[in-house]
């Protein structure tokens, strides 16, 4: 029997898409929306922190979904790292396009990333807005029991009650379908994925690890952000943590 699934995949081929929003002259959304009003943190220049070398092909064999964690923090300049790895922007055109360290269909780039801290160093426990044409964490409004409706949100997942980052890729959907119409909705979910590849491949070269979770309480997350669940979505999410020490043999 056909399902939502299929018709999805169905009504999404270019054979019955109509004209998109930029083929009809609609003036395109803006690269950036700030979901968060909170205060203000400025982060690290990527460019200038070091996270020593790590070689590709080490870092792509070793790569592995971790989902147990050392209780350590991370420090301001890694948090930044991992941020401009997966969003950071390398060049713009400004009002028009982004380029960034991920490919995106037709350089939309449709998302924002939120980040709930646990433990970085210098950095209070809650929700933050990754803003990118910035590089600034804006904090969102943080209910005091975050870690628990979170954790809930993910289904009661273990890695999400014990890492010490929690990556929200939130889709703003108009970005996407403003050129490509109902088929945009496909692209937003390759980009999750380029975007949670990088997430992983960063995490390797300061000694962490990451989990991307795809099983969760959609409404939960979209409410506890903020957003409306239909323009804007939360579509991904990833644990990260600091790796275990390594045990001895015998141990």
């Amino acid at each position: 029997m056909d399902g939502i699934g299929r018709e999805f995949m169905d009504k999404t081929r270019y054979a019955h898409l109509g004209l998109s929003a930029q083929q009809h002259g609609m003036p395109q959304p803006p690269l950036q929306a700030e979901l968060a009003a909170g205060c203000s943190i400025d982060l690290p220049d990527p460019g200038k922190v070091s996270v020593g070398t790590f070689d590709l092909r080490r870092a792509i064999e070793g790569r592995r979904s971790l989902r147990s964690y050392a209780d350590r923090a991370f420090s301001l300049d890694e948090l930044s790292f991992l941020l401009w790895c997966t969003q950071g922007i390398r060049d713009r055109v400004p009002g028009k396009a982004t380029f960034r360290t991920v490919p995106s269909a037709g350089a939309r780039h449709p998302f924002e990333t939120a980040v709930f801290v646990r433990r970085v160093d210098g950095l209070d426990a809650g929700l933050y807005q990754y803003l990118s044409m910035d590089q600034r964490l804006v904090s969102f409004d943080t209910p005091g029991d975050l870690d628990e409706r979170m954790t809930a949100a993910c289904l009661g997942q273990e890695i999400a009650a014990t890492c010490a980052l929690l990556f929200v890729w939130v889709a703003d959907s108009q970005r996407m379908t403003w050129r490509y119409g109902e088929r945009g909705y496909r692209y937003l979910h390759l980009d999750a994925g380029h975007v949670c590849q990088n997430l992983y491949l960063a995490a390797e070269a300061i000694e962490a690890g990451a989990c991307a979770i795809g099983a969760f309480d959609d409404d939960a997350v979209n409410d506890l952000l903020g957003i409306d669940g239909v323009d804007r979505f939360a579509v991904y999410l990833a644990a990260v943590g600091k790796r275990p020490p390594a045990k001895s043999p015998g141990a």
